[in-house]
């Protein structure tokens, strides 16, 4: 990734953020062997991952940005003429002299039938000369405002259980009143969630009109949500509902309609149409776009290269004089996290320093952009080395990677990463998650 590259997480991710080549926000840039790269308009996106709001059905693109856009395309275009259309169409011949003759014919009749109107004596001229606008615009579909967050209603779930395990709640036996309601049952002392936050949360849900489950993430296999709060990347009943709210405080959220799913519902969970949610969410992390570990430093051993910290600036990576470069991943935990294991298949948020390994010249680094950037862990979106060195390593650890050219670029050249480079990363695993 050049240094002009967009910044991790801003290319291709929903609102606000401009749209780019994915291949431009990975460490290092395109991996070789890219071809042609897609790019799904984020509100199908949010729809496939389950929590996308009310109004991200699919739908025919008018925005530009929302439109798909296809990069590296290898599709040829068709000669055109300096106006647009084909050099040498076929078959135009006599055929086309005819219709051309046509359609002068059509356009001068239309032109003495105005003029006749016109000179009947109409009073008003610009209702004779414009189209009825009301008539012929399209209807615009419009969703239920999201109504403002209250701290209470006048009838509220009973919630029992403690931050971190699976809530137990129970339905009342009234119907709800609409409320959007964010009740902080215990709060925090974490840090506080602001907008553009990537924060993760676990969370227990209920249909109130059914009273059944909404799948978890403290069922079997389930893992923490992952995303940037209030960027309507989610519903809103997850993405407004913690902004403002302390890392490690449990919440109460009563979603209506406009809150979750909509008059739509999410047929996939089974949550039927106009449907209020229960939602019990635990804030389990918060960190800012530019955030970084902390921690006890344990240096590298001598035969690899030597870190300097600097904040939330790039790392200094001096080299080891003379060294050969290695043949296989090399790493050495600099800081060790207390968090969990980070597994195979899931979103991880990283903040990287990218240097060569034979002069230690820096050639990207996330902390130069302040934004952390976040990949699926072992899905072949990065260098192999990333995927593999970073598997198994804990929330909250500093990582240093020394990665062999067969587990970087091989021998292709990347910006300014030199064929049959061997590569260090200095990498900060901020969280990890589903997203």
């Amino acid at each position: 990734m050049s240094e002009k590259a967009s910044s991790p997480g801003g290319s291709g991710t929903a609102h606000g953020n401009s749209a780019g080549d994915p291949a431009d926000s990975r460490p290092g840039g395109p991996l070789p062997g890219d071809g042609d790269s897609i790019i799904v308009p984020p509100a199908i996106l949010r729809q496939q991952a389950g929590w996308g709001g009310s109004g991200d059905a699919p739908r025919t693109a008018t925005k530009t940005e929302d439109a798909p856009q296809i990069f590296a395309s290898t599709v040829r275009r068709q000669d055109t003429s300096e106006a647009g259309y084909d050099e040498n169409p076929g078959n135009v011949g006599k055929l086309g002299v005819i219709l051309g003759t046509v359609l002068g014919v059509l356009l001068i009749g239309s032109a003495v039938t105005l003029y006749l109107v016109n000179k009947d004596g109409s009073s008003d001229d610009s209702a004779a000369a414009k189209p009825d606008t009301a008539k012929s615009a399209p209807a615009t579909p419009t969703a239920d405002p999201v109504p403002p967050i209250k701290d209470s209603a006048k009838v509220l779930p009973n919630i029992t259980g403690d931050f971190g395990t699976k809530a137990n709640i129970e339905v009342p036996a009234e119907a709800a009143d609409g409320s959007f309601v964010v009740k902080v049952l215990s709060e925090g002392n974490g840090p506080k969630v602001e907008k553009n936050s990537w924060t993760s949360v676990d969370y227990t849900g209920k249909d109130w009109n059914t009273g059944k489950d909404i799948p978890s993430s403290y069922d079997d296999k389930g893992k923490p949500q992952i995303f940037q709060a209030g960027t309507d990347a989610l519903i809103p009943a997850l993405d407004q509902a913690v902004v403002g709210k302390k890392a490690g405080s449990r919440l109460l959220v009563v979603a209506p309609p406009a809150a979750a799913f909509g008059a739509q519902g999410n047929p996939s969970m089974e949550i039927g149409a106009q449907d209020n949610l229960i939602f019990v969410i635990d804030i389990r992390n918060s960190n800012a776009p530019d955030a970084v570990v902390s921690g006890t430093v344990t240096p590298p051993p001598a035969d690899f290269p030597q870190v300097k910290d600097n904040g939330k600036k790039p790392a200094d990576i001096t080299p080891v004089p003379g060294a050969a470069d290695p043949t296989e991943l090399k790493s050495h935990v600099l800081i060790k996290g207390e968090g969990r294991k980070v597994e195979k298949g899931e979103k991880i948020l990283v903040q990287y320093t990218g240097a060569l390994y034979k002069d230690g010249k820096v050639f990207d680094s996330s902390l130069s952009k302040g934004q952390a950037f976040s990949f699926p862990l072992g899905g072949g979106q990065v260098i192999a080395g990333w995927d593999q060195g970073l598997e198994g390593q804990t929330i909250g650890s500093r990582v240093e990677l020394v990665i062999p050219a067969s587990l970087g670029y091989k021998d292709q050249a990347q910006g300014d990463i030199p064929a049959n480079s061997t590569l260090v990363f200095v990498v900060d695993i901020l969280d990890a998650g589903q997203g």
